[in-house]
């Protein structure tokens, strides 16, 4: 699927401008996200949720959300187009700087996106940027990512997809979520914790050697004992996993061929 959606300007204050319609199609996104979410959502999340105080009946701007962010953790949102290169993505994720694609889902998608949007954005990762430990874990990441090679970042992108947008936690209350693609998804909150999808405890290195496809639920999440665990992550610890992945080669795929059509 092509990319037919394109990012918002803002004006010379920073300000977008999003329609009646938009600011609609937000409101139905976060008002059903949020019951989903109730028992699923880590404490961590919802902690960051609680400090966002998000609105309900229109989209934020960029500028609220980082007079929250900035004095917990240091970081900012930035506006970006829809897509961004891998170069950018690294470079701002170094600096402390989350990219927020500035436009909003159609109504015919509100389900699915391949394009992640400001709802996913803004109310799936957002939050979890509250938290030192989480955001330490994300800069580490774009740290790691601006020096590696190509063949590196192809590794890298695993361990993004399934921390930071497919992660589960274990916690004292049972399994809870706080990777955002699974967060912004009303799809996926629930069958993430169902009993369809297998599970297996975070180890680094299975990670980096796990593929994945971004148009299907995920047959398989890797599951965190807390979040300080990548915490504790160091670059050094990432990059000798990462060439030890790339000398065992991958696992095989738990999903079938992509010309199969997948539902989601």
């Amino acid at each position: 699927m092509g990319n037919h959606y394109s990012a918002r300007q803002a004006d010379s204050q920073g300000f977008i401008d999003y329609s009646d319609d938009e600011h609609a199609t937000w409101q139905i996104l976060i008002e059903r996200q949020l019951p989903c979410l109730a028992g699923r959502a880590c404490a961590e999340y919802q902690a960051g949720l609680d400090l966002l105080e998000l609105p309900r009946d229109r989209i934020p701007q960029l500028g609220e959300i980082n007079a929250v962010l900035a004095p917990c953790t240091g970081w900012s949102v930035v506006a970006v187009p829809a897509l961004i290169s891998f170069d950018r993505f690294f470079e701002l994720l170094a600096h402390r700087q989350f990219p927020v694609a500035t436009f909003i889902r159609r109504r015919d998608e509100l389900d699915y996106l391949q394009e992640p949007d400001i709802f996913h954005e803004i109310f799936g990762h957002c939050a979890m940027l509250t938290n030192p430990a989480f955001a330490d874990f994300t800069h580490t990441y774009g740290q790691l990512g601006l020096s590696a090679s190509k063949e590196e970042r192809v590794f890298l992108a695993r361990l993004y997809w399934f921390t930071v947008e497919f992660g589960l936690l274990q916690t004292e209350q049972g399994l809870r979520i706080y990777g955002g693609g699974i967060l912004s998804s009303i799809g996926e909150t629930a069958y993430a914790l169902s009993g369809t999808p297998r599970r297996a405890p975070f180890v680094l290195q299975d990670v980096l050697r796990t593929p994945y496809r971004i148009d299907i639920m995920q047959p398989l999440y890797y599951v965190l004992p807390s979040l300080d665990s990548l915490y504790t992550l160091t670059r050094e610890e990432i990059l000798a996993q990462l060439t030890r992945a790339r000398e065992l080669g991958l696992f095989e795929p738990l999903y079938p061929p992509r010309q199969i059509q997948a539902a989601r």
